[in-house]
């Protein structure tokens, strides 16, 4: 996202947010059978932590100077997005500040996203509770499946690598919805008694009934679970339990097979849902988790994520290793 769009969401967010304070009682708008319309494409990015740094304490908003200063540090870090990466390990290096998703900062900011516990902290996990994590350096140890998101065991074959490589789960896409680097949004699509959740990476479709029907059998589990809705005045608040255990609890704590996760939808103003879930998961953590994350409307559709379901890229990773390879021999040739 570039200069000029940065701050153009930094306005237009002043502008939701004062328009938001001048309506005394905000009424959503309607759908045709008179639910709350929460249809379009909504953006969850976010320069506010998931956790609150210690400093705060047990404080839920930031102050007038801490907001300049956060104002200050991602002015500066956008003057110097143009700047080259350096190499990582003769890489091509990691994205630069141009392609990061960054949120419009209001006059009202929170200190983390977690409101509870109340020190916005992930709460302890259970003893024995697996760790799992792999990230976008050298693989890590471990064994099938793999369950996390990003990096892999080994390179033996497709599920020898994290979820969001093999085009299964994206790294933002939950559920719950988590702001990360990019690709932060979702499109709700309504009926009278469907919601369908359309979100922008991997393009993963969650189709929740709101007609009162049982959930799935216990004995199945799907990747995003399976979700079970209904209307609680104007909040659409959605329950989703049968995840297949194959993907983490939260973060890189435990597995997801016995998670429920309830999620909250609040359309505040024209432009704004207050998006709320909770993870209640007894078997990895001591607590329950929730957190509150504002969606903004976006004046525009979700194109396709293609992924890599096709590998069209397959041919040239093989082409340069094959020709490194050569390199290599030849360099040992002319020695």
């Amino acid at each position: 996202m570039n200069t000029a769009t940065k701050l153009g969401l930094l306005v237009i967010s002043s502008v939701f947010y004062l328009v938001s304070q001048a309506a005394d009682v905000y009424v959503a708008p309607r759908t045709e059978w008179g639910q709350p319309d929460l249809q379009g494409v909504w953006n969850f990015s976010s320069n506010v932590p998931m956790q609150r740094p210690a400093r705060f304490g047990a404080r839920e908003f930031m102050t007038d100077d801490e907001i300049e200063q956060m104002r200050a540090r991602l002015a500066a870090a956008d003057a110097a997005s143009d700047q080259a990466v350096p190499q990582r390990d003769g890489g091509p290096g990691g994205y630069n500040d141009f392609w990061v998703e960054s949120a419009g900062i209001t006059d009202r900011i929170r200190t983390s996203h977690l409101v509870y516990p109340a020190d916005g902290r992930l709460p302890s996990v259970v003893e024995g509770t697996a760790i799992i994590a792999g990230g976008l350096g050298d693989d890590v140890s471990g064994e099938r499946p793999v369950r996390f998101v990003v990096g892999g065991i080994s390179k033996d074959g497709p599920e020898d690598r994290g979820l969001s490589e093999r085009c299964i789960v994206g790294f933002n896409a939950g559920p719950p919805f988590t702001p990360s680097l990019y690709n932060n949004n979702v499109q709700i699509f309504q009926s009278r008694d469907h919601v369908v959740i359309l979100t922008e990476m991997i393009h993963d479709a969650r189709i929740v009934p709101l007609d009162g029907r049982p959930h799935i059998d216990d004995e199945v589990g799907q990747w995003s679970g399976d979700s079970r809705g209904y209307w609680d005045g104007d909040t659409l608040v959605m329950e989703t339990r049968n995840f297949n255990g194959l993907t983490q609890s939260f973060s890189a704590f435990g597995t997801s097979a016995h998670k429920l996760l309830t999620e909250r939808f609040t359309r505040v103003d024209p432009y704004t849902v207050d998006y709320e879930w909770t993870i209640d998961d007894p078997s990895t953590f001591t607590d329950k988790i929730t957190a509150i994350v504002p969606m903004t409307k976006v004046a525009g559709q979700l194109y396709e994520y293609a992924c890599h379901e096709g590998n069209y890229g397959m041919l040239n990773i093989l082409r340069g290793e094959r020709m490194s390879e050569r390199m290599q021999a030849e360099s040992g040739d002319a020695q």
